[in-house]
């Protein structure tokens, strides 16, 4: 019998026999610790099953329980339980889609009459755990696609055949636990004995592979842990993140809303909503100026012409609105600010000693979202962007890009996000420009985050079709991760459009176009905010920063007098001066977040001043009016970061 040489990546050998498991080799190279903890191995770099048999030398490296890809096999596994469970209990009437592992859980789509109740998940569960309890292996087979399809097809399985009959292979793999068969390339769990810890979270509806011509199925979200504890922890953040919902606190706060008169993802700010956008507003232009941006202002919609010119109606037509007739041209709806700043460039020859050209604005642009992906603030059909294009000579690219990234993460710091991963997209497969051009801006993003010393994650594919990019994803406080910050590097465009500048030389040349966006989009980022502080916002943008309350009528007259000074001072203050308790008035304010609460009776009328309580319940010392406004401003000046300069 032939031997094969099985090395474990840290370089410890054994000679096995031909088509020994993977398990097997493992436990002559493991101690009995590793051993229980490992459930499945990447074999020549290939993640495997530990049943599946070796027939040539191999470097394996073990996955244990404990690691990302321990977690997402394990979730995978307990999607096929689910699947089992359901089947059981409901019968073959129900029919079963896909069920893959996905971030922090799993889910499996299914076609059933009924809809999938809250009572139906304890049932589910049960069944579950039943099946847990059994400890039947996962097993796999390889079979003809045609023995599949004959499968399958004898259970009224519609999903797996489109699938098999997709795919067009001659072979396809099926794994069996229990009473379950499905079409699956695995890899899976030893047996069901290692789940631990699982719990069935919603109920969903989804298009058969996302198509809204195809059926409508249930889709039922878990989550799974190798350990209990984990799983509560997990459970336990959930509810937290429940609790920071930007919507039910939008609509508490009184912060946007939006109505279904006026169509989905159209969001109306409300007064306070408003005052905080402002404030962000008026902080990014400020900061910009600061850094030597200018700013611009552009048309909502523009000449079909230009969209066929900028490319975008070749690559991202599915995203832009239908066309307009206007005087007998198409128009349509921006889906992006570049191809207006290229015009302004274009209004007028441009030197040399003019760069680098920096200019911003916030422009609200318009793209098409499925109802169904639409969410608050986070996904909408008309938002405005932090947009901003630099034009630059190829020599000052490097300091452009380290120039964005300063601004940039000072402005994250700044609103409370310290922690963020930063990911270098590289060249997607449909794509414009030559491959020189792509090499040279993926090899600026990378040098110039080398050079700021910032760790980074390649993310193949996933740039823009006109160049490469710095994805920035900042962490709220839940270490939830949000996609913001975007820096992409362009040559296209401005050959597109060409657009060039006089050289020193006298000669004509193209400059090179930086896209950036730091806070993605206000829609996106005020929702981030709101969740990330669960509404109690930092007193510099909070859209109200206090709220006066008077004890009885006696004081009406005085608050009228604070409030008025306030507003002058340009304190964001609010008056409540009803006829009610101060206790039910202080919950209120509480209620609503508001970071102080001024509160005079008839001696601070007396001594014209306001005694002072924050939102957490402590009272300041009584002070002046004056004294308060120097408080505020002093706090916001902080905040704000400017004490810093």
């Amino acid at each position: 019998m032939t031997n094969l040489s099985v090395t474990l990546q840290e370089g410890e050998t054994i000679q096995v026999p031909a088509s020994t498991s993977v398990g097997k080799a493992l436990a002559g190279l493991q101690s009995n610790k590793q051993q229980k903890r490992t459930i499945a191995a990447r074999v020549n770099g290939i993640v495997v099953d530990l049943s599946t048999a070796l027939e040539e030398d191999a470097v394996i490296s073990p996955i244990q329980i404990e690691t990302e890809e321990g977690l997402t096999i394990l979730r995978h596994s307990t999607a096929h339980v689910m699947a089992e469970a359901v089947k059981d209990i409901f019968g073959p009437g129900v029919k079963v889609a896909i069920g893959p592992a996905i971030e922090n859980g799993f889910y499996y789509d299914f076609l059933r009459d009924e809809p999938f109740s809250p009572e139906d998940f304890d049932r589910i569960e049960k069944r579950m755990e039943e099946i847990v309890a059994s400890g039947a292996p996962f097993v796999r087979t390889e079979v003809s696609s045609t023995t599949a399809i004959d499968a399958f097809a004898a259970e009224g399985e519609k999903y797996k055949l489109e699938l098999i009959r997709d795919l067009a292979v001659k072979t396809v793999s099926l794994y069996k636990q229990g009473s379950f068969t499905d079409l699956c390339r695995g890899p899976h769990l030893p047996n069901t004995t290692f789940i631990k810890a699982f719990k069935l979270l919603r109920v969903a509806g989804a298009y058969w592979r996302g198509d809204e011509k195809n059926d409508v199925l249930q889709r039922i979200y878990g989550t799974a842990f190798f350990d209990k504890k984990d799983l509560k922890k997990y459970l336990d953040a959930l509810e937290e993140a429940k609790k920071r919902d930007h919507r039910r606190l939008g609509k508490e706060l009184e912060l946007f809303t939006t109505q279904d008169q006026i169509g989905p993802g159209l969001i109306l700010w409300q007064p306070k909503g408003a005052q905080l956008r402002r404030l962000i507003e008026d902080y990014w232009k400020d900061e910009h100026y600061r850094h030597d941006y200018e700013l611009l202002y552009t048309p909502h919609i523009a000449r079909q012409d230009l969209w066929k010119t900028s490319g975008h109606l070749d690559f991202y037509a599915e995203n832009m609105y239908s066309p307009m007739d206007i005087d007998e041209v198409k128009y349509q709806l921006k889906p992006m600010n570049c191809p207006f700043h290229i015009g302004i460039y274009n209004s007028r020859k441009r030197s040399y000693r003019e760069f680098p050209i920096r200019w911003c604005e916030l422009g609200t642009v318009y793209r098409y979202e499925r109802a169904g992906a639409l969410h608050g603030l986070l996904r909408v059909r008309g938002f405005t962007q932090d947009d901003a294009h630099i034009f630059c000579r190829p020599e000052q690219l490097e300091d452009e890009i380290f120039n964005i990234l300063d601004l940039n993460l000072h402005i994250l710091k700044t609103f409370g996000f310290a922690e963020y991963d930063i990911y270098l997209s590289t060249r997607p497969e449909k794509y414009v420009g030559s491959d020189d051009h792509w090499q040279q801006a993926t090899d600026a993003l990378k040098q110039a985050l080398e050079k700021k010393n910032l760790s980074y994650q390649l993310d193949p594919g996933e740039g823009v079709f006109y160049g490469p990019k710095i994805d920035i994803k900042i962490k709220d406080q839940l270490g939830r991760s949000w996609q913001c910050s975007t820096i992409q590097v362009d040559f296209n465009l401005p050959e597109r459009f060409q657009v060039t500048y006089t050289g020193a030389d006298n000669q004509e040349h193209q400059p090179i176009m930086i896209h950036r966006a730091l806070m993605g989009s206000l829609e996106r980022f005020v929702g981030v905010l709101i969740e990330h502080y669960a509404g109690v916002f930092p007193l510099w943008f909070a859209p109200v920063q206090a709220r006066l309350l008077n004890i009885t009528d006696d004081q009406a007259d005085y608050c009228e007098e604070v409030y008025s000074q306030m507003r002058k001072a340009g304190v964001r203050i609010e008056k409540d001066l009803r006829n009610e308790k101060l206790n039910y008035k202080i919950r209120e304010a509480q209620l609503a977040k508001i970071p102080y609460m001024l509160i005079v009776g008839d001696k601070e009328k007396e001594d014209r001043t306001v005694t002072v309580r924050l939102r957490d319940g402590k009272n300041l010392p009584a002070m002046t009016i004056s004294d308060f406004i120097r408080k505020v401003q002093e706090e916001c000046r902080a905040g704000r970061g400017i004490e810093e300069r």
